[in-house]
């Protein structure tokens, strides 16, 4: 597991999980699930796009600007108010065009109705940047240093979960391989 995943999993297992539950409307267990599968998906898709000048250049404005890693000491206020933080805004610059897709597979992948994964996401989201953010802070991450890290955590993903990036990088063909490779990831839950 990579270290941001076990970051966000430790912060939330003190009553967190719980929370998150209740707002997608299933129980703990299924929301640590979920999660555990989701924050290492959007690990991989922050990665992907810091691969680029122009994507670390973003991302590390946006950490500097917005994610400075607070959220993670006010956890339980977050989890009152988690639309207040612009999840989905952080989705739509993290998935882009694939959010949908990515959506749909995990929900199916799950056993989660879509509108439950989409809020799962708009909650792990600012979670992850706020994760990130506090690394930013103390380790000074310059443009190369922010991309080789989370090279190094995408590289944390791919052993774990080896086929996760096909998602991402969009080699499985439509949502039907999409979804052949998240029953094959998580054991045709």
């Amino acid at each position: 597991m990579d270290a941001l995943t076990e970051t966000l999993m430790s912060q939330l297992s003190q009553g967190g999980l719980s929370a998150v539950g209740q707002k997608i409307g299933a129980d703990e267990r299924t929301a640590a699930s979920a999660l555990s599968t989701a924050v290492p998906l959007l690990v991989a898709a922050l990665a992907r796009n810091a691969s680029t000048t122009e994507g670390a250049a973003s991302l590390q404005q946006a950490l500097v600007k917005d994610h400075d890693g607070s959220i993670l000491e006010h956890v339980t206020d977050f989890l009152g108010n988690p639309e207040a933080a612009n999840g989905a805004g952080i989705l739509r610059h993290v998935l882009g065009p694939q959010q949908v897709t990515v959506q749909q597979g995990l929900s199916r992948s799950l056993g989660l109705e879509s509108n439950q994964i989409g809020t799962l996401l708009q909650i792990a989201a600012p979670l992850l940047m706020g994760a990130l953010g506090k690394q930013q802070q103390q380790q000074g991450f310059d443009l190369g240093s922010l991309a080789s890290f989370l090279g190094g955590q995408q590289q944390a993903v791919q052993q774990s979960n080896p086929d996760i990036m096909s998602l991402l990088t969009g080699k499985q063909s439509g949502l039907s391989g999409i979804l052949g490779l998240l029953s094959k990831l998580f054991g045709g839950r």
